[in-house]
């Protein structure tokens, strides 16, 4: 176990979960739940909807309810498509820096991945087209899934490309995966709008990471109309979460906090960027999400992580193929990142590196 030190408790900047917390209404919700709201089933199927937050997000997307689903999270929902859609002798694309589980989920359906590139220039990984279409004219996958922005490499993926995708393949299943939507100042309904006009296009969402509610477990997927079998795979006869939805709506009501949250994230990730500037062997990949990819020296890996479990603090350190010399750091806040940047300018001036100074 690594050694804590006494002024502080182990920060973990490792799984990108929101340091900031949720809206504070969301602790209101909490000290306000009631024995109806605990020991009850949702009776909401009685008005003809899923739920009141379905219906929220319905009125706010102006979109169909019957085709807002909701999922423990947007992980539990990328099951569900995959098992719904993808049989043995099918294949899904997914890319190459991405997150491990995509693949994951496709081979417990016994399914075939097929990786796509993504390419990185001096500040940002980005992902290209033209590869991508001419892949996915070769292949001919049942499923293609994009992540926007990307975890770990922090792109997003324009609008413009995902249309392009949705208009060259029609009859294949394209889901986009945008857990970490909204620590930009993006339009957030463009992609959901899209699956009124496409509806071989399904976008997934998550109140884990923006609305800083991982630990209730609640995500949604906004599906076009030929989801037909996934809506019905999804539909809970009992209802849902009660005290999640809750907690999920109080978290809508309130913009103001989370574009504060996010706009006070994107400042962070500039702190990083220009501490990682000037260190030899070092670069700050730029993000759109709440965490930063940065590649080190082979050398520092080791080192590095020894030296911050010592000091209580942990974040991601990749061992794999695709991302052999690099960490990723969860923007946390400003306090927490202080600590962080401190610790790493003790480590690295060891070199004799001009580092600016910590506070």
């Amino acid at each position: 176990m690594p050694a804590i030190p006494k002024n502080h408790e182990t920060i973990y900047l490792d799984r990108n979960e929101n340091q900031f917390g949720p809206a504070p209404e969301c602790y209101s919700i909490l000290q306000k739940a009631s024995k109806k709201d605990l020991s009850d089933y949702s009776r909401d199927f009685l008005r003809g909807v899923k739920s009141p937050l379905s219906e929220t997000l319905a009125r706010k997307y102006d979109l169909p309810e019957s085709n807002i689903l909701l999922s423990y999270g947007s992980e539990d929902m990328l099951k569900q498509i995959v098992h719904c859609y993808l049989a043995g002798n099918e294949t899904m694309m997914v890319a190459k820096h991405s997150w491990w589980y995509y693949k994951s989920v496709a081979g417990e359906v016994g399914g075939t991945v097929v990786e796509y590139p993504m390419h990185t220039d001096e500040l940002k990984f980005y992902y290209d087209m033209d590869e991508i279409v001419s892949l996915v004219r070769t292949v001919k996958p049942r499923l293609i899934l994009l992540a926007s922005p990307n975890n770990p490499t922090g792109n997003s993926l324009p609008v413009n490309d995902v249309k392009l995708l949705l208009g060259k393949f029609t009859d294949t299943i394209i889901v986009v995966d945008e857990a970490y939507f909204g620590f930009t100042d993006s339009q957030d309904e463009i992609l959901p709008r899209l699956t009124l006009h496409h509806p071989n296009l399904v976008v997934l969402r998550t109140f884990s990471k923006l609305y800083a509610l991982a630990g209730i477990r609640i995500g949604h997927a906004f599906a076009g109309k030929d989801f037909h079998k996934l809506i019905s795979y999804s539909a809970r006869y009992l209802g849902f979460n009660v005290l999640s939805e809750r907690l999920a709506l109080a978290a809508l009501r309130d913009r103001p906090y989370y574009q504060s949250l996010a706009s006070t994230t994107a400042k962070e990730r500039v702190r990083y960027y220009e501490f990682f500037q000037p260190i030899a062997g070092c670069r700050a990949y730029r993000s759109d999400a709440n965490f930063v990819l940065v590649k080190i020296p082979n050398e520092d890996s080791e080192p590095l992580k020894k030296h911050l479990d010592e000091a209580g603090i942990c974040i991601k350190f990749f061992s794999g193929k695709e991302f052999p010399d690099y960490m990723r750091i969860t923007i946390g806040t400003p306090e927490q990142n202080s600590l962080l940047l401190r610790q790493m300018q003790k480590y690295f001036s060891r070199a004799n590196v001009l580092i600016p100074e910590q506070h």
